[in-house]
């Protein structure tokens, strides 16, 4: 029997000065969550008849204390985790207003090819060869 898919709005904030290789921000999962301690790019959950880009201007506002302007949708990617199965619907982020707060108690770290934090959410890791393939990047997306 197939699990149901719970939709999730993922941002990969890039900052709008890079050049070169991306610098996009990644969060850590707040205690008491599934995963905690592991890196991920922020999001969450969409809510009934909500659209991607509100879903992921709310949890951007809820968790980073961020107002964002326009998402572009860029990837999908669904995963099979132990507690859940969910669709990850990737929008890239180039502008927000606000001064980062982690309302969760979470850590945020810009971030570059190899990512230097550890351990990485497994759904984050085709994002970071996507990342990888867009730049040129071909050493290993992660630090040793």
């Amino acid at each position: 029997m197939t699990r149901p898919i719970t939709d999730v709005a993922v941002g990969v904030l890039r900052r709008p000065d890079d050049a070169g290789l991306p610098r996009f921000l990644l969060t850590s999962r707040p205690e008491g969550k599934v995963y905690a301690g592991h890196w991920e790019f922020p999001g969450g959950k969409l809510e009934p008849g909500e659209s991607v880009h509100a879903a992921l201007a709310r949890e951007l506002h809820e968790e980073l204390g961020i107002t964002i302007g326009a998402s572009q949708p860029w990837r999908e990617l669904v995963m099979d985790y132990p507690h859940a199965r969910v669709r990850l619907h990737f929008h890239t982020v180039h502008a927000w207003a606000g001064a980062f707060e982690m309302r969760e108690g979470q850590q945020m770290a810009w971030q570059t090819l190899p990512v230097t934090v550890a351990p990485v959410l497994p759904g984050t890791l085709p994002v970071l060869d996507w990342l990888a393939e867009e730049a040129g990047f071909t050493a290993p997306t992660l630090a040793a």
